[in-house]
Formats: structure tokens, C-alpha cells, sequence
């Protein structure tokens, strides 16, 4: 060892083919024959520099400053769901009720198992596949399962994508106007009606309109069957879509699958370097959409009929509180508005230095994401109030569920405005933007999900696993953009990456952390990385408060459970339904799957198996290089983690962090 001026020691080895530099204010003693490191809570981490070939970037990225991770945690939380799914379940569970239920659940469940994530990521180094295998054993399918439901989340969200792509370029197609503020194109059908602000002029038109029959909850009405030209576009020009999927998924939309295509060329261009590349990008994803937003808002206060609709925003209706269906649409809104059990938080935190304050980046990001789901409603709210008043009817009548209630009332909103064309594109470019930062940051927690758990054979070729991951989830996004593919689009979000799915990996998750490696020694690891500990409600909500909440509404959703609709009146048949089903099952299967084969497969006897399966595992990172090996904690030194060369023990209370 050589001692510099300012008495540091520093260490340098070659390990791997790689160049590895320690530096400490202290040197070790003879009897530290291990070379272990230990480190207490508030002390400064010597600096460990991992070099990779080029001898001049780390192994493993690390973001550019402590903005890009606090700027993607924004990126990955705030997206389409923010934009479409809270206004609709706001509406359908009576505005003001849900509201309560929503800051209910965010309280006490969405920040507390936020914040637990991202620090989890953090202090192991990891991505959430291999996250909670280290800290439960037995619980590894709790990874898979999450890896499982990101994958699906890949595939479809990415066709979302593919359809702003569609209205972007649609938008140029019929200068000077816009080409669904028409009932003259190949696609619109006789019943086709453009409403006008002249209510009189309306009136007239309607009544050329033929009567029909519709029967509600019972009741009998006669009312006339008409479609306005955003639906048409959406529906026969857009989708192409047939009558159901007992007519086949029918032929592909070429046009809709070059977008698919471009959707995923320019999700792969972001991701190709890693996060640590793209944080300027991040940036850039962040905030343009809030411009947009504030522009947007301000037009729609001002269209009348605004104010109905933000009376009916605010309303409570107090029966709704009765209801099981609130207190789920309440919880699942948190989840996936959070993005929690995705994977992608503790993607992100392992990212970070392992000093840096992930609490306060952890209760920015929630509140960021509540405001933005607040202003989202206030936005839409405002857009349906005026739609109603427009078509003289209810705001009931006027919503429409699912993906598709984006691309039926901003649209018509910008025909509205002075200038639709330019407002058109900014408006779908903000959504092309909202898409894509949350869909680079779920394919790169995937890939590094994956990476993570098999870096001996993955870790070299992370880009071309990448391309060849991207391609594949491109290949099974192509029956999502065929005539009846809005129809297993809405399967896929239905029962893949929410309701059962997401609550199972979600629960078990918190358990693992909350109870297996126990809420009190994972105060402690918070206090180590950050030099504070939690106070004790975050302490009850890791440990009672969260567990809870999930188990309640997992059973009752489980209890209350209706099959998956698209739209108001159509109803999957039953093996559509099974087919579902089988989505969700796909990813809950590995939780107990790969316990039992954990309990069968290790050497030991059951009972032995069991309180090892049940016991955290941390890596212990151990170089083989010679001069001795050096022995390095995991949690101490997130940039090693991912070279294959390093043996894997059990992290002991005696050489690692006192916890």
C-alpha cells in the first residue's frame, strides 16, 4: 500500500481483466485477514472505482447527478395512466368518494411502499428481479412474477404509443383541417352526427336521425343512435376494429403497425447506452408535458359547460364510500399510478450512490404524481362538461372507458381552438412524450431485471439482449394492432398488469421486506444510506398498515370480481374471459411455484429448507483475483455487483453493516 499526503491509503489490483482502485482514511490492520470492510451508519464509504475495458466508465451505470434519478422516478410514475385512468375512475366512483379513498390509500399504502422500493434498489444495487430473493429466498418468484407483469406491460403500453404515432401523422393528412372534424371520410357511417355550438342548428339535424330502443338497468328509452366524428375516427379508422373477438383478430392495420414499429425503434434509441445515458432525455420527458397541460387548462376553463363538469369532479357522493369497487379502483389507481411492483423503482434506485437521500426524491415524485392526476381531472373534467353541454346530454353519457377516452376527448377539444392543426400536434407529441419516458424506463427495468439475474452470460451483451428483447415484445405487440386487437388490448390491461396480478406482487413484496427482512432492520438501512432513520409511521405502514390494505382488497376484489367489458355493452366470452384469467395467473403462479420447488430442490430437509428459504440472503461480493481476496459488502458497493466473477455468501451481522 502507499500512503499520499493526506493520509489516504489506496489500493489498486487488477481484477478480471479490469482495473479496480480503493481508496480510505485508514489503513487496515494485519489481522483483517479477510480484507472485509465495515461500515457504520453515517460513516463516509471508502470510494471503490470499478473501470470497464475502456478503463474510463463503470461497470455498472450510475446516474449523471442526483436530478436524472429524481427526473426519472417523474418519467416512469407519470404517464398515459395519469392522463385517462384517473379521470375515468374518478368519474365512475363518484368523483369526491374516490378522491378520499385515493389519498386514503396513498397515505397509508402508494408512498410508504414507493419509498421502500427505491430504497431496496438502492441499498442492494438491484433491480427487482433479484431483489426480493435476496431478502427471502423462498419468496424469488415474487421477482419473476413481477418481471412477468412488466413484460406484459411492455407489449401493450408500447401500442399506445403506436396509436399517437397514428393521430400525429393523421394530423398532416388533410391540411387545413383536421380529418375527425368530418362526417364525409371512407370510414364514418350513416349515423354519424357533428355537433355544433349552435343548439338550435343541432336540434334540426337530429331530428333526421332514426329512434331506437335502448334498454338500462331495467328501463326502457327511446333515444336516437348517433356518433360523432372523433368516435368514428378512433373506431373505423384508427382501430379498424371488428365486432368482438369470437370474429378472429381479422387482418392487420399496416398502417398502425409501422407505427408499432417506430414506437419501439425510438424506445430502443433511448435505452441503447443505459439510464446513465439518458438523463438529459429524462429531463426533457419530465416537464414538457406539465407545459402543454397548463396551456390546455386554460383553454378548457374557459369553454362553457367547464363548469358542470368540475362540479361533478368535486361532488361526493357518500353512498360510494359503501362500495367495495371504490376502495379497489382507489388502491389499483395508486398502484399503477406509482408504478410500484413493476420492478422499475428498485431499477432506478440501484442507480444511485449509495449515500444518496432517496427519501426526499421518493416523496417529491409521489406528490408530483398526485398533483399531475389532480390536474389531469381538473383538465378532462372540464372537457366532458363541455362535450355534454355540446351534445345536450349527461357527463355519464359523454365518458368513455378504457385507452380510449385519450383519443376521443382531447381531440375534440382542439377542435375547438383557433389553430386545431398546431394544437393537434402538441397535443399528441405530449402524449407521444408521456408514453415513451414511462415506456423506456419499464423495457430498461426489464432488461435489467433479467441482467441482473443471469450477469455471467448477459452482462457483456446487454445491448444486443436489448434488441433482441425489444424485437420480441415487438413481434407480440402485431395481434394488438389487427381488426380485433383493441379487444385484447383491453384483456391485457384488464388482467395482466393490474387488479390480481399487481396486488399479489405487491403484497407479498412488502411482506418479504416488511416482515421476512423486518421493517425495523430496513429503518436501519435507510438510516445507513442516508444518515436518518424513518420515524415510526413509516416504520407501521412497511410492517402493518400497507400488508393490510393489500390483503383487504385482494380478497375483496376476489370477492366482488366481474368479468372484463369493452365499453358499455360488450361482453368477452367465457374463454376470452379464461384466456385473461390466465394472464394474471401466468405471473401469481411463480409465488408459490418457486417456493415449493425451493423447498424440494435444496439439499437440506423441508424444515431446513424452510427457515433457510425464510432467511435474507444478501450477496456478499468476494474477489478471487489475487494478491488475497478483498471482500466487499454488496450493499456498500452497488458498481461490483454485477460481475460474474464474485462468489456469492451469506451477508452476516459479524463482517457487514450492523443491522
Amino acid at each position: 500500500m502507499t500512503t499520499s499526503k493526506d493520509t489516504t491509503y489506496i489500493q489498486t489490483f487488477d481484477f478480471a481483466g479490469k482495473s479496480i482502485t480503493l481508496e480510505d482514511t485508514e489503513a487496515m490492520s494485519d489481522d483483517e485477514q479477510d480484507n472485509f470492510i465495515e461500515f457504520k451508519a453515517g460513516d463516509k464509504l471508502p470510494e471503490i472505482k470499478v473501470m470497464d475495458d475502456s478503463g474510463d466508465e463503470p461497470a455498472r451505470g450510475e446516474w449523471g447527478n442526483k436530478l436524472d434519478f429524481l427526473f426519472s422516478c417523474i418519467s416512469v410514475s407519470v404517464g398515459l395512466g395519469n392522463v385517462w385512468r384517473f379521470p375515468y375512475l374518478c368519474y365512475k366512483n363518484g368523483g369526491g368518494a374516490f378522491l378520499i379513498v385515493y389519498f386514503i390509500a396513498m397515505t397509508f399504502c402508494g408512498i410508504p411502499i414507493f419509498f421502500q422500493e427505491v430504497a431496496m434498489g438502492q441499498y442492494l444495487g438491484s433491480g427487482g428481479m433479484t431483489l426480493v430473493s435476496q431478502l427471502c429466498p423462498i419468496l424469488k418468484g415474487v421477482g419473476i412474477a413481477t418481471m412477468t407483469v412488466v413484460f406484459f406491460l411492455d407489449i401493450y403500453y408500447c401500442v399506445i404509443i403506436a396509436w399517437t404515432f397514428f393521430y400525429l401523422f393523421s394530423t398532416f393528412s388533410s391540411l387545413p383541417d383536421l380529418p375527425w372534424d368530418t362526417c364525409d371520410g371512407w370510414w364514418n357511417t350513416e349515423i354519424c352526427f357533428r355537433p355544433s355550438d349552435n343548439m338550435t342548428s343541432n336540434d334540426i339535424l337530429l331530428a333526421g336521425y332514426k329512434m331506437h330502443n335502448v334498454t338500462k338497468k331495467g328501463i326502457t328509452t327511446l333515444v336516437r343512435h348517433t356518433a360523432t366524428p372523433v368516435e368514428e375516427f378512433w373506431d373505423h379508422r384508427v382501430l379498424q376494429k371488428n365486432m368482438g373477438v369470437e370474429y378472429g383478430l381479422g387482418t392487420v392495420q399496416w398502417e398502425l403497425l409501422g407505427c408499432l414499429f417506430i414506437a419501439w425503434v425510438c424506445v430502443y434509441l433511448i435505452i441503447a447506452k443505459g439510464l446513465h445515458s439518458s438523463g438529459k432525455i429524462i429531463w426533457f420527458t419530465a416537464l414538457f408535458p406539465y407545459f402543454v397541460m397548463f396551456i390546455l387548462l386554460f383553454r378548457a376553463l374557459t369553454l362553457p359547460g367547464a363548469i358542470d363538469g368540475l362540479a361533478y369532479y368535486v361532488h361526493v357522493d357518500w353512498s360510494k364510500l359503501l362500495e367495495g369497487t371504490t376502495w379497489i379502483d382507489g388502491a389499483t389507481q395508486i398502484f399503477f399510478a406509482y408504478s410500484v411492483g413493476m420492478g422499475a423503482l428498485p431499477a432506478l434506485g440501484s442507480y444511485n450512490k449509495f449515500h444518496h437521500d432517496c427519501f426526499k426524491d421518493a416523496i417529491i415524485t409521489c406528490i408530483v404524481n398526485t398533483l399531475t392526476c389532480l390536474l389531469a381531472g381538473v383538465l378532462v373534467f372540464s372537457i366532458l362538461g363541455y362535450m355534454a353541454h355540446i351534445q345536450e346530454t349527461t357527463i355519464h353519457e359523454v365518458v368513455n372507458s378504457g385507452p380510449g377516452l385519450v383519443f376521443l376527448t382531447y381531440p375534440d377539444l382542439v377542435l375547438s381552438l383557433p389553430g386545431s392543426v398546431l394544437w393537434a400536434t402538441i397535443f399528441f407529441v405530449m402524449l407521444l412524450v408521456l408514453g415513451v419516458d414511462s415506456e423506456f424506463c419499464n423495457v430498461e427495468a426489464l432488461v435489467t431485471g433479467i441482467v441482473d439475474n443471469w450477469p455471467d452470460q448477459l452482462l457483456k451483451h446487454r445491448r444486443k439482449f436489448t434488441v433482441a428483447l425489444c424485437a420480441l415484445l415487438f413481434c407480440l405487440g402485431i395481434p394488438l394492432v389487427t381488426n380485433g386487437g383493441i379487444f385484447m388490448f383491453q384483456l391485457m390491461d384488464f388482467y395482466s398488469c393490474s387488479g390480481m396480478a399487481l396486488l399479489w406482487v405487491c403484497f407479498f413484496q412488502t411482506v418479504a421486506i416488511g416482515w421476512v427482512f423486518g421493517a425495523q432492520r430496513f429503518c436501519d438501512c435507510v438510516e445507513q444510506m442516508t444518515g436518518h432513520k424513518p420515524n415510526i409511521f413509516w416504520y407501521l405502514c412497511w410492517k402493518f398498515f400497507a400488508p393490510m390494505v393489500m390483503f383487504a382488497v385482494f380478497v375483496f376484489y376476489c370477492i366482488s370480481y366481474t368479468p372484463v367489458t369493452y365499453g358499455h355493452d360488450y361482453k368477452y366470452p367465457k374463454w376470452a374471459e379464461w384466456m385473461g384469467l390466465c394472464m394474471s395467473y401466468s405471473s401469481m403462479i411463480w409465488v408459490p411455484g418457486y417456493a415449493i420447488y425451493y423447498l424440494l430442490s435444496q439439499p437440506g430437509t423441508l424444515m431446513q429448507n424452510l427457515r433457510d428459504g425464510f432467511t435474507p440472503n444478501i450477496k456478499r461480493m468476494q474477489t478471487l483475483a489475487k494478491p488475497p481476496p478483498l471482500h466487499v459488502s454488496e450493499s456498500g458497493v452497488g458498481l461490483l455487483r454485477d460481475n460474474s466473477e464474485y462468489e456469492m455468501g451469506n451477508l452476516r451481522r459479524d463482517d457487514s453493516f450492523n443491522i
